[in-house]
């Protein structure tokens, strides 16, 4: 099928794609997606508080700890173990999950922000990419999530030199380079440019502009989830693409901003 046509079948979908806390039933021969983003450790809180809507597919864009805690990667294997309504749970890594960027953790990064105790890093890395409870991306796709291919990357644009950072320029650029063009549901841990990303006193963009110009140019998906800016909170949308920044904690670490929800129409095979 040509991009055109691929482009048009897209479109359609996109136009029906309504994001919600789930307080709607999900819409006959449909599946419902869940996005939660920067739990910092206070993943419980969700189902604790009963702010977890049902669906078919949950997704986490990232810092599921505060630094990179082992005892918090293992409590959040366990907590996804418990959430059996989901057929497909999606993770990746975000700049807080320290001990899971293996090529700076050790000496950088447990030398700044564990002072020079090493975590367990290696079992922390086990833990995430064997749990059987949910798919673990690191610059990979997901196939067949009911017939949509999901692309998880863990990188953003430098921040105050924590984990998977990447100077802006030609080394983000060469990354996103990465993503499929057929990507359809795409989830990095830092914002593009202009969408959810404004930090406050609102003076300042924390999202990057490379990634913006290659979603808009070239992958196109039909949905953004993202995290790392908590003020940046929301949904919005450039008509082709919708964009969720479905940080849960707020600017304040308080695990309080709502699961945010979207459905899609089941498809046999992934959109061409």
């Amino acid at each position: 099928m040509t991009w055109e046509k691929r482009r048009y079948r897209k479109d359609c979908i996109l136009d029906i794609i309504e994001p919600n806390h789930g307080q709607n039933a999900c819409p006959e021969n449909h599946c419902r997606w869940v996005t939660i983003s920067d739990t910092h450790g206070k993943h419980r809180a969700l189902t604790d508080n009963s702010m977890l809507p049902d669906g078919d597919v949950l997704i986490h864009a990232g810092d599921l700890t505060n630094a990179g805690e082992v005892r918090q990667i293992r409590d959040f294997c366990e907590w996804m173990s418990e959430l059996k309504q989901y057929k497909h749970k999606i993770v990746i890594a975000g700049n807080h999950d320290l001990t899971l960027d293996e090529d700076s953790y050790y000496p950088k990064h447990c030398k700044r922000f564990h002072f020079g105790k090493r975590y367990k890093d290696e079992e922390a890395r086990h833990l995430m990419r064997t749990c059987p409870h949910f798919t673990y991306l690191e610059d990979a796709t997901a196939e067949g999530v009911f017939g949509y291919r999901v692309y998880g990357s863990p990188w953003q644009p430098e921040f105050c030199d924590w984990a998977f950072n990447l100077e802006r320029g030609a080394p983000c650029d060469k990354m996103w380079d990465k993503i499929p063009t057929n990507t359809d549901i795409l989830v990095t841990h830092g914002p593009p440019l202009g969408h959810g990303d404004l930090c406050l006193p609102g003076k300042q963009r924390a999202g990057c502009l490379d990634l913006l110009n290659q979603i808009e140019s070239r992958i196109k998906p039909l949905v953004h989830i993202f995290g790392h800016v908590h003020e940046g909170y929301g949904v919005t949308s450039n008509r082709v693409t919708k964009f969720i920044n479905a940080s849960t904690c707020t600017l304040q670490y308080r695990p309080m901003n709502k699961p945010i929800v979207f459905d899609l129409p089941l498809l046999t095979k992934p959109v061409e």
